[in-house]
């Protein structure tokens, strides 16, 4: 499956804990990435710069659904599931 072109539903709703060039402390869940145009594309895609956790990102149908709004609900639910198991096992 492709990306489905000005979604970026991943590139807001999931949490990035790592560095992204422009946001040294990583992003929050449901802040947009400084990294995005206006056009939501991603400045730093096939770049060396970009998070590894965005690079092994790969759509699915499960997570993209047939909508952006799809795709964002279900990153976000998958948000807060992890949040909800790390406090867990913490």
């Amino acid at each position: 499956m492709k990306c489905r072109l000005g979604c970026a539903a991943c590139c807001i709703a999931p949490s990035i804990s790592s560095p992204i060039p422009g946001m040294p402390n990583g992003k929050p869940a449901g802040v947009r990435c400084i990294q995005l145009t206006n056009d939501n594309k991603c400045k730093l895609f096939g770049k060396q710069e970009r998070p590894a956790v965005c690079i092994n990102l790969k759509p699915s149908e499960e997570m993209c659904g047939k909508t952006a709004k799809e795709a964002y609900q279900y990153l976000e639910e998958l948000e807060r599931d992890t949040i909800t198991t790390a406090k867990l096992f913490c």
